[in-house]
């Protein structure tokens, strides 16, 4: 746990268990400042504007055709998409590789929908440098793969783009709690890295959860993104737990309509 009181544990459990992410933000303020009547207040007020908020989508370009790319974004665009994921490989990190930034320069021309850009490298270093000029609105670089996380956070923001934590799913939230304030994003692998199709992994729903009651606690402006396996199935569910932006590749590129495919993830 994250130091709550003791009388708080049980049911603390009981609202993990069914998911209840509105029930654990208000046990976590009201265990912060029990006699504090103003915050409960504030949490409520802001709640209610959190459950009107709509999932936004991050379709996946590792599952689009790249014989067919343009094609392939025009279509995801034209559904209603709010974000293009780029995933990043070094062939090391994972066993792949994928999008460098001379095809990706191009995209600009075609759409002002803005990149998200997710490295799954070992010199992240250099490849922030690389795809800096693209101007994304998020680089995400994965908390296993670096040594000096707060001098990469720094340099991604110096180039005046959002930076984000990814993790793996086997990887422990805790060593996020020292950066938690300091980055606009954590990417949570609900498959692991470096291929897609694979399926989700459901135990990533308590860990989503678990990340929630951290940002609450920590008074953390992070969102939370979800990357794998994310489909109409599951999109309930991942709200519930508290996620702000998915990432869907062959849910919606394997589809015909891809409109429909996008549209039945922003609930």
């Amino acid at each position: 746990m994250l130091g709550l009181n003791p009388k708080f544990e049980k049911l603390l459990s009981s609202l993990k268990e069914a998911h209840d992410i509105e029930g654990l933000a208000k046990l976590s303020l009201r265990n912060m400042n029990e006699d504090s009547q103003n915050e409960d207040e504030k949490y409520f007020a802001n709640n209610a504007i959190e459950k009107e908020k709509m999932i936004k989508v991050a379709p996946s370009l590792l599952s689009a055709n790249f014989l067919r790319l343009e094609d392939d974004i025009r279509s995801v665009v034209d559904g209603g998409c709010d974000l293009l994921h780029v995933d990043v490989m070094d062939g090391h990190f994972v066993p792949n590789m994928t999008l460098g930034p001379c095809v990706l320069e191009q995209i600009p021309l075609l759409t002002p929908i803005p990149l998200d850009i997710h490295f799954m490298v070992e010199n992240a270093n250099f490849f922030i440098n690389l795809y800096a000029p693209l101007h994304p609105k998020y680089m995400s670089v994965h908390i296993e793969s670096e040594k000096h996380l707060h001098r990469i956070i720094q340099k991604i923001r110096s180039y005046n783009i959002s930076p984000a934590i990814a993790l793996n799913p086997h990887t422990s939230l805790e060593g996020l709690k020292y950066i938690l304030n300091d980055i606009d994003m954590v990417l949570i692998m609900s498959v692991n890295p470096g291929f897609g199709g694979q399926k989700f992994i459901e135990s990533m729903l308590r860990k989503i959860t678990d990340l929630k009651e951290m940002i609450v606690m920590y008074n953390a402006q992070c969102l939370i993104e979800v990357d794998g396996g994310v489909n109409d199935s599951n999109i309930q569910s991942l709200k519930n737990a508290g996620v702000d932006i998915v990432v869907a590749g062959n849910y919606i590129f394997k589809q015909t309509n891809r409109m429909q495919a996008i549209q039945s993830l922003k609930i």
